[in-house]
């Protein structure tokens, strides 16, 4: 497993880049199909109340992520 920055680490109005993905399975192509790959930008917009999940701008749409997701996504700023 790759060790690295994961995208749970993102406050709301920070914004970084795709890294890779350390998850496997039905969610590693469930984020792949989001559009969540190497190289994409991403933009932390905001959090729940209770901070689980975040909401992320991700190839103009905003999708929810849930912290245990997020942690599998490596990003760099």
């Amino acid at each position: 497993m790759e060790k690295g920055t994961g995208l749970n680490t993102l406050c709301p109005g920070e914004i970084a880049i795709v890294k890779s993905l350390n998850s496997s399975g039905a969610l590693r192509r469930r984020l792949l199909d989001m559009g969540i790959v190497e190289g994409t930008r991403v933009e932390c917009l905001g959090m729940s109340p209770g901070g689980d999940p975040k909401a992320f701008l991700v190839r103009g749409a905003v999708l929810a992520i849930r912290g245990q997701d997020c942690r599998d996504i490596m990003i760099y700023p």
